[in-house]
């Protein structure tokens, strides 16, 4: 059950329908799960893909604002320097484990050159961008488990109804502080005089020893045991917002997705890939145009809305980390191992 049904509530702005990233209109999430033996011995895949569609167009042709900040780099991304360049996302943002990326990189190629026969022929290439974190506890890493076909499933499965959380897709073999992680995720909704504007949250949460969690803060006891072997870790972290913003507003944005982590117990540690990539649905960028020039709305920098988005993000971040742990369920990976859901009392 998502952590608010244990009477925690985190932040001070509501929340959203669904308190789901895919309260922001238009955007989907699928994911693929896969958990099976692998082979005669120990081996066994336990792990997935996660696809997160900006909205439900064709995302080449029509491109939204985006950005992404490093809160620590020890991650394999792909597509996140023409992202930063360019300020413009063309493609789904794909989540998986982290030697799933080159295969989950070729099936998301495959669908938007499936989607968009001009690329490479009349038109330039395409940056695909995909994240990682490391499920190796659980998961046989090592037999890539993880195929372009499931990159392809994930991306067809993907839906704007509320998104499965816990130990799920990209999230199936993920350990956060000691237990059970994966997807989670929230949202926030910020009113104005002109209308709400919404800010959504799913985290792919993999990251933090056990005794790093702020369990005391939520009024959480616990009992139980978790595991040690997994100190460091990761977090990928995608924000969604309908927000008039820039790409480099939409980087300051993202940058307080790291203060939601760091209200968790995360310090960032050196060997944990925390990164953020953010973008707005408030503009469709056409991939071609006659025209010389281009006009875009967004919200001034003074304005008091800003600071509001920026609480969102801190808070929608917090509760999604949360909500991953609540959501998951106990887990048997590889050579028998076995993490826990968080045992919430």
């Amino acid at each position: 059950m998502k952590i608010r049904k244990r009477g925690i509530s985190i932040g001070r702005l509501p929340v959203g329908e669904k308190n789901c990233i895919t309260d922001v209109s238009g955007v989907k999430v699928g994911h693929v799960t896969i958990d099976h033996k692998i082979g005669e011995g120990h081996d066994r895949s336990c792990t997935g893909v996660t696809a997160i569609l900006p909205h439900e167009g064709n995302l080449f042709r029509k491109k939204v604002t985006a950005a992404s900040y490093v809160l620590n780099g020890f991650g394999k991304t792909t597509g996140l320097v023409q992202l930063n360049e360019l300020g413009v996302l063309e493609s789904p943002i794909m989540l998986t484990n982290t030697f799933g990326v080159p295969a989950v990189t070729q099936g998301t190629l495959e669908y938007m050159l499936d989607q968009n026969p001009e690329i490479g022929e009349t038109t330039g290439t395409v940056n695909v961008v995909v994240g990682e974190c490391n499920d190796s506890y659980l998961n046989s890493i090592r037999q890539f488990p993880v195929k372009p076909r499931h990159a392809l499933e994930a991306i067809g499965r993907a839906s704007t109804e509320s998104a499965e959380e816990g130990a799920v897709g990209a999230g199936k073999g993920m350990v956060c502080f000691g237990y059970k992680g994966g997807i989670g995720t929230s949202s926030r909704v910020v009113k104005t005089a002109d209308g709400p504007y919404t800010v959504g949250v799913l985290v792919l949460s993999n990251f933090g020893q056990k005794e790093e969690f702020l369990r005391e803060k939520y009024g959480i006891t616990s009992n139980g045991e978790g595991i040690a072997e997994t100190a460091d870790g990761s977090i990928m972290i995608v924000l969604a917002t309908d927000a008039l913003l820039s790409d480099r507003q939409l980087q300051r944005v993202a940058k307080r997705c790291g203060i939601g982590l760091g209200r968790t117990g995360s310090h960032f540690s050196h060997g944990s890939g925390d990164i953020v990539i953010a973008f707005s649905t408030a503009h469709k960028i056409p991939h071609e145009s006659d025209s010389i020039v281009e006009t875009r709305h967004q919200l001034r920098e003074d304005h008091p809305l800003i600071n509001h988005l920026f609480t969102a993000a801190a808070e929608a971040t917090e509760e999604a980390i949360l909500n991953s742990l609540s959501q998951a369920e106990t887990t048997r990976g590889r050579d028998g191992r076995l993490v826990e859901a968080y045992p919430f009392n």
